[in-house]
C-alpha cells in the first residue's frame, strides 16, 4: 500500500464529522441499580436467645451468637481437627468441579475482552491475483482484439472499518460481558463453598455412622453373650426355650439394623472420594471422631444487609441482574441509526512484481448511515423480550435473597433447637445406661425376668445411637450456618484459591 499521498481534504472532513458524532454519543437504555434488600435487622421472627444450651457433658458447650460479625473464610479451621482441614484442602486443590468453574471464568473473562475489541477500528490486510477475460465490448471497437486474451490482476490493500458507538449499543454489550463474567466469578466463589461445606458435612456424616456402626457392634457383642448364657441354662433347665427366644430375636433385630448404616456408610465414604477428586478405590482416610471436633462457641451472624452484598449466588444474581439490564440497551441501540466509517488503501497491477510502484495505488473512504425502518416487528419484540428478560432478573435477585434469608434463619433456629435436643437426648442416654445397669443387678438376682433386661437393652441402644446422630447433627447445622452466611467468600480474598493451586502443584 502506497502512503506517500495523504487523503484529501474532503476525506479529512468526513473523519473529523464522524469522530465529533462518536464523542457526542451516548448509552441509551436503563443503568443498572441493585434493587434493595429487604428492610430487616433480623433473620428470624422472634429475637434469637444470646446463646444456646448448655450440653458440655454431651460434646458441645453453649454456642454464642456474635450479631453483626462476618464468617471468616476457612471457616472449616474453627471445628478444630486437622483431617477435616486436609479434606477440604485437598477438596479445593483436586475437584473437578473447582477445575470446570475456574475454566467457565476464564472463557467469561475473555469473552468480555473480546466484546471490548467492538469500541476500536478493525483493520485488515489482503492480498489475491484474479485471472479474467474482458469482453471486446469493454474496450471499444478500435481494440476489438484488446479482451481476447486472459490476463492476471494482482492486488494487496488494508481496509479499516469502525462503528461509531453513539448510542452505546457497543459499550452496553460490552457492560453485559462484564456482567456475565462477574456472575462468573460469583459462580466459583459458590462452588468453593458448596464444596467445602459438603466436605465438612459429609466427614461429619461419616464419623456419625463410624460410631453409630461401633456401638451396634458393641452392644451386638453384648447380646451374644446374653444368648450364650440364656443357652446354656436352658440346657441346665434354670432358662426356658421363650427366654432364649427373646434373646435370640433381640439379637437378630440389632444384628439387622447394621447392613443398612454399613450401606450409608461406604455411600457417605464414595461421595467424600468424589468430593476430594479421586475414585472410590484409592480413597485412604484417617478416622474423624465426633469427640475431636471441636464446637465452635462463638458463631459469627453477618448483617442482613452485608449477606446481601457478600453470599456468592446473591451476588452472582446481581450480577445477571446487570447483564439484562445491558442488553435492554443494546436491544433499543439496534433500533436507531447506526453510522460506519470505512476505508482503504491498497494496490492493483498487471504483475505481481509492479505492486506498489508508482501509478498503481488506490484509495478509498467513505461514511454509511443505516436506520432500521421495518423488520417485521423483529427489533421492538427484541426489545420487549430484553426488557421482560430484565423483570425475571429482579424477581429471580429477590427470590435468591429470600431463599438466603430462609436459609440462615432455618439454620439458626436449628442450631438452637439441636441444643435443646442434644440437652435432651444426654440425658435420655444417660438415663437409659443406669436403668440398664439397674436391670442388670435386677435380673442377676431373679428379680426380674429376660424380657425386661432386653427392652432395657433395645432402649440403651436407641438412646445412644440418638445421641450420636444429635451431637453430628449439630456439628453439621453449624456448617450449614456458616455457608448460609456465604461462607466468608466475597469475592475480594483468594487465599484458598491460591492455596489450592499451590497444594495442587
Amino acid at each position: 500500500m502506497s502512503l506517500r499521498k495523504p487523503f484529501p481534504e474532503p476525506a479529512t472532513r468526513v473523519l473529523a464529522c464522524a469522530l465529533t458524532l462518536a464523542l457526542a454519543g451516548c448509552a441509551v437504555g436503563p443503568n443498572y441499580h441493585r434493587p434493595d434488600a429487604p428492610p430487616v435487622d433480623r433473620y428470624t421472627a422472634q429475637p434469637l436467645p444470646a446463646q444456646t444450651v448448655s450440653t458440655a457433658t454431651a460434646g458441645g458447650d453453649a454456642q454464642r451468637f456474635l450479631e453483626g460479625q462476618d464468617v471468616p473464610q476457612h471457616w472449616w479451621t474453627t471445628f478444630g481437627n486437622e483431617e477435616l482441614d486436609r479434606r477440604v484442602q485437598q477438596a479445593l486443590a483436586h475437584s473437578p468441579t473447582i477445575a470446570s468453574a475456574q475454566a467457565a471464568l476464564r472463557e467469561a473473562e475473555e469473552n468480555a475482552k473480546a466484546a471490548g475489541g467492538a469500541l476500536f477500528p478493525s483493520v485488515d490486510a489482503s492480498a489475491g491475483a484474479t485471472r479474467q477475460k474482458a469482453s471486446a465490448a469493454q474496450f471499444g471497437a478500435a481494440a476489438a482484439g484488446a479482451g481476447s486474451s486472459p490476463f492476471t490482476v494482482y492486488n494487496a490493500g488494508v481496509s479499516v472499518g469502525y462503528v461509531f458507538d453513539i448510542f452505546g449499543g457497543v459499550r452496553r454489550g460490552i457492560e453485559a460481558q462484564s456482567a456475565l463474567a462477574d456472575a462468573q466469578r460469583a459462580q466459583l466463589d459458590a462452588t468453593y463453598l458448596i464444596l467445602a461445606t459438603n466436605v465438612v458435612t459429609a466427614s461429619l456424616q461419616e464419623a456419625s455412622l463410624r460410631e453409630q456402626v461401633r456401638a451396634t457392634e458393641e452392644i451386638a457383642d453384648s447380646l451374644r453373650k446374653e444368648l450364650d448364657i440364656a443357652q446354656k441354662q436352658q440346657q441346665i433347665g434354670a432358662k426356658s426355650l421363650s427366654d432364649t427366644l427373646a434373646v435370640s430375636s433381640q439379637l437378630a433385630a440389632t444384628e439387622a439394623t447394621l447392613p443398612p448404616l454399613r450401606k450409608q456408610l461406604s455411600a457417605t465414604q464414595n461421595q467424600l472420594a468424589t468430593y476430594l477428586g479421586i475414585p472410590p478405590a484409592q480413597l485412604r482416610l484417617q478416622p474423624i471422631e465426633l469427640t475431636n471436633v471441636t464446637l465452635p462457641q462463638d458463631v459469627p451472624v453477618s448483617l442482613p444487609s452485608k449477606i446481601v452484598e457478600q453470599r456468592p449466588d446473591i451476588r452472582a444474581s446481581s450480577a445477571q441482574l446487570h447483564a439484562a439490564t445491558a442488553q435492554v440497551g443494546v436491544s433499543i441501540a439496534n433500533m436507531l441509526p447506526q453510522i460506519t466509517l470505512s476505508g482503504s488503501g491498497g494496490s492493483q497491477a498487471l504483475k505481481s512484481g509492479d505492486l506498489f510502484s508508482a501509478g498503481t495505488g488506490a484509495w478509498s473512504i467513505g461514511l454509511s448511515l443505516l436506520q432500521p425502518i421495518f423488520h417485521g416487528g423483529e427489533l421492538l419484540h427484541k426489545k420487549r423480550a430484553a426488557q421482560a428478560a430484565m423483570d425475571a432478573a429482579v424477581a429471580d435477585w429477590q427470590q435468591t435473597v429470600l431463599t438466603a434469608f430462609q436459609n440462615v434463619a432455618d439454620s439458626l433456629q436449628a442450631l438452637d433447637f439441636d441444643a435443646q435436643g442434644l440437652a435432651a437426648q444426654n440425658t435420655a442416654e444417660q438415663s437409659a445406661s443406669k436403668q440398664l445397669d439397674l436391670v442388670r443387678s435386677q435380673y442377676q438376682v431373679g428379680a426380674v425376668d429376660y424380657l425386661r433386661l432386653l427392652d432395657a437393652e433395645r432402649q440403651y441402644q436407641q438412646a445412644r445411637i440418638a445421641l450420636i446422630q444429635a451431637r453430628a447433627a449439630r456439628l453439621s447445622d453449624t456448617a450449614a450456618l456458616y455457608a448460609a452466611l456465604g461462607g466468608g467468600w466475597n469475592g475480594a480474598d483468594t487465599n484458598v484459591a491460591s492455596t489450592a493451586a499451590s497444594t495442587k502443584k
